[in-house]
């Protein structure tokens, strides 16, 4: 199975479980790692025969600027079930970094990584 990857979406989601992250809001970054043929795309030059990355882009930032979760988990789900929407896709993994969690200790980046697939 080929990869398409498109890293370090960044949108301003109001998720969490403090009042504070759904009132402010702050950054979510996400990575995903679609999963298909590519090979009748290639061998035809034809968009249509693949998964158009700009789409998913925006659906994936919609997704986080959308609805508020409690947790990064179901954000990460609803990003995998709108990427698993595109007809041409087959398996997808999404990463979701929220990089000002509410965590009282220094540290870079808190990340959520989910695998799904169509089966």
């Amino acid at each position: 199975m080929d990869r398409v990857a498109l890293r370090g979406l960044r949108a301003l989601g109001h998720h969490g479980v403090f009042a504070r992250e759904r009132e402010d809001g702050q950054t979510f970054v996400v990575d995903v790692v679609l999963g298909l043929d590519t090979a009748p795309a290639a061998a035809d030059d034809d968009l249509a025969k693949t998964v158009h990355y700009g789409i998913v882009a925006e659906e994936v930032v919609a997704v986080v600027e959308g609805d508020p979760v409690d947790l990064v988990e179901t954000l990460a789900e609803r990003i995998a079930a709108v990427c698993l929407k595109h007809e041409r896709v087959e398996e997808v993994e999404v990463r979701v970094h929220k990089p000002d969690a509410p965590i009282t200790v220094p540290f870079d980046d808190v990340t959520v990584t989910i695998t799904r697939s169509r089966a």
